[in-house]
């Protein structure tokens, strides 16, 4: 008998804290809403575009970016990465808060002059998708530590022999948040990565 009002009393609390907690969410604006920390943070950097001019974590102030690297004599990976790009560059191309930051992984190939050729020849404003050279260590500094899209422990010693491969894809909030990371090479988490910007978008910085 006691077992049997343990469990009707028991039932009914549920009842009682899920109602609480229904009526709350349909009253209180934000209350579902769970907040994750963010993966990282965008820290200083200095690269340089296209067209020879210098670009700082400033230019993203304010935006959402997704960050990748790559290298124009990529016969790999790297055609299909940029591919795939292309499709969330076309969908917001004309949203003025949004952009793209291509890092090369061969800075000693990549020139600006190489990287406005490829650019061209992609068929993008520069404006909004961005391709950047610079100091080797300082390029993979940043996708290791700060962007978090390559394993700090592929560091070698000689940054001469080191070299950085990666199809992985940080997406950076307003607020200079590295918020998540989506396979570049995969259309479902392109697909998702290209919701997931429109959502960012509608957050207020």
């Amino acid at each position: 008998m006691k077992s049997r009002k343990t469990l009707i009393y028991t039932g009914f609390f549920i009842l009682l804290v899920f109602g609480f907690w229904f009526g709350l969410s349909k009253t209180v604006p934000g209350f579902t809403s769970v907040s994750i920390p963010p993966i990282s943070q965008v820290t200083p950097f200095q690269f340089t575009n296209q067209d020879g001019q210098t670009v700082t974590e400033k230019n993203m102030a304010g935006k959402v970016v997704a960050v990748e690297y790559f290298f124009t004599t990529c016969k790999g990976i790297c055609p299909k990465l940029n591919k795939n790009m292309k499709a969330v560059y076309e969908t917001y191309k004309n949203e003025p808060d949004f952009m793209i930051l291509s890092h090369t992984s061969d800075p000693e190939t990549d020139s600006s002059a190489k990287l406005k050729h490829y650019a061209d020849s992609m068929g993008v404003n520069t404006s909004k998708w961005v391709f950047l050279t610079g100091r080797k260590d300082s390029l993979y500094n940043m996708a290791r530590y700060s962007y978090k899209i390559d394993d700090p422990a592929n560091n070698l010693a000689s940054v001469e022999d080191d070299f950085m491969h990666t199809q992985f894809i940080a997406l950076v909030d307003r607020k200079g948040n590295v918020v998540k990371i989506y396979d570049g090479l995969k259309q479902s988490e392109m697909k998702e990565m290209t919701k997931e910007i429109r959502k960012r978008l509608e957050e207020k910085g």
